[in-house]
C-alpha cells in the first residue's frame, strides 16, 4: 500500500524522523561505524532503541550493515548511496544546531551576568 503524503516534509520525516536517526544518520556520514561505537557516541540511547532504529533505517535504504564471517563477529553500519542523498540535510542541521547552542549560551550567560 502506497501511503499518500500532504506534505514533502512529511515524507522526509516518515524515513529520518525521530530523536535518534538523524544522529546516527550524521555519525555515519562521517564514517563506517561498529554498534559499540554508534553506541558510545550516544550514550543516552538505550540498545533497544539503537537496534530498532537502525533496523529501520536499514529497511529504508538509507545504511548497510556488513556482517565479517569471523570470530567474534564483526557487524559494521554505513550508508548507502541513497543515504548519502541525505548529507546536505544533515549538514544544514549541524550548522542550525550550532547556532542554537550558541544562543543558549549566550542566553544563559546573560542570565547570570543580570543575577537571574
Amino acid at each position: 500500500m502506497t501511503k499518500i503524503y500532504n506534505c514533502p516534509v512529511e515524507a522526509t520525516l516518515d524515513v529520518v524522523g525521530g530523536k535518534w536517526k538523524t544522529v546516527i544518520l550524521r555519525y555515519l556520514s562521517m564514517q563506517t561505524l561498529r554498534y559499540g561505537q554508534l553506541q558510545q557516541r550516544m550514550p543516552n540511547i538505550t540498545q533497544r532503541i539503537l537496534t530498532l532504529q537502525l533496523k529501520e533505517l536499514e529497511r529504508d535504504g538509507l545504511i548497510q550493515r556488513t556482517v565479517y564471517d569471523e570470530l567474534p563477529k564483526r557487524v559494521e553500519y554505513s550508508l548507502t548511496e541513497y543515504g548519502r542523498s541525505v548529507e546536505p540535510i544533515l549538514e544544514l542541521m549541524c550548522e542550525w544546531g550550532k547556532r542554537r547552542i550558541r544562543e543558549l549560551d549566550l542566553q544563559a550567560a546573560s542570565m547570570e551576568a543580570s543575577g537571574g
